[in-house]
């Protein structure tokens, strides 16, 4: 039995960087280079982290961000950090590095040296989207920004 190639699939990519460059913009609202916003996550009775978004570069038409996380299990796993691109032209946001792997590939052979899968870079988008609506659905600004 022969196995088809995967082909990415473009128009899911482009809606997911879409919708985080949405997400993106509500969070960060009018931050500037250098600037961060810490939003604490939490529970129904306790927090559990803390979602930090840096503003490491502004241009007119992008804007680079660290998106990191620190919680109760620092000590026993890295917590998950990603750098992400704001094209503001197009309106679009890409993860470019996650835990220090940079240039994603739209897609890889599979199995490969890095055990990539073969929509890594899709994966990323989607899992940077889910990250980033569970801190507007259970965060609380620290600096007095509204989320909701």
């Amino acid at each position: 039995m022969a196995r088809t190639a995967y082909v990415t699939d473009l128009k899911t990519l482009q809606g997911e960087c879409s919708a985080n460059y949405l997400r993106l913009s509500r969070l960060l609202g009018e931050l500037g280079a250098g600037e961060r916003r810490e939003v604490a996550l939490s529970g129904r009775e306790q927090r559990f982290g803390t979602l930090h978004l840096e503003v490491l570069e502004c241009a007119p038409y992008t804007t680079i961000v660290r998106v990191s996380q620190s919680g109760v299990l620092d000590a026993v796993i890295d917590p998950p950090c990603m750098r992400v691109h704001l094209y503001h032209d197009v309106r679009m946001a890409e993860v470019t590095d996650f835990q220090r792997h940079r240039h994603f590939h739209g897609r890889y052979r599979y199995p490969n040296a890095r055990m990539h899968q073969p929509d890594e870079k899709l994966q990323l988008n989607r899992f940077l989207g889910e990250w980033l609506e569970h801190g507007m659905a259970h965060g609380h600004s620290l600096d007095a920004t509204v989320l909701r």
